[in-house]
């Protein structure tokens, strides 16, 4: 995992490639001191990644940073409804996640749940605040699918740090 810093008003980015399975904004306000900060995560995790923890560790890493509250923001992403998946991989996800994140596609196939993978992820690092934007990136003609248009394109993510925002969500 990359970690990097940014100073407040420039965003961190995070370029994402054709898939876009999960692209999740953390932020956690400071309490150590007088002069509350705002430390931010951007974190893009598929199937694999979330699989060998990079939402956990990227929550570990904020809360290295401060001790205040975390609150999650779960971007566009595939929803279950188009991820067709394996079993085999699947069950193995189940296991580590729990049956939550076993679905089926709208023709019935069995399907893993990105959505549900990352909230059971931040769960277990203790974040229960958190936003989804329920976009789905192969429905949403705004976003780019090669499942949906078998056409590679990219996306982007950006997370500002903005002090004028210290007192909202």
């Amino acid at each position: 995992m990359q970690v990097r810093f940014a100073a407040p008003a420039k965003p961190l980015t995070v370029h994402i490639g054709a898939v876009m399975p999960a692209a999740v904004a953390l932020g956690v306000r400071a309490r150590r001191d007088l002069d509350p900060h705002l430390a931010a995560a951007a974190v893009h995790a598929g199937w694999a990644g979330l699989e060998a923890g990079v939402v956990e560790r990227a929550v570990a890493v904020l809360r290295e940073e401060s001790d205040g509250p975390v609150r999650a923001v779960l971007g566009p992403c595939i929803h279950a409804d188009r991820y067709e998946f394996g079993r085999d991989l699947l069950d193995r996800l189940v296991d580590r996640f729990g049956p939550q994140v076993a679905s089926r596609t709208g023709t019935g196939a069995p399907a893993f749940d990105i959505p549900a993978a990352v909230r059971a992820a931040l769960a277990a690092s203790g974040v229960d605040d958190v936003d989804d934007v329920d976009v789905c990136t192969a429905a949403s003609p705004d976003h780019f699918s090669y499942r949906r248009d078998g056409v590679t394109g990219r996306q982007a993510m950006f997370v500002v740090r903005d002090r004028r925002a210290r007192g909202s969500r």
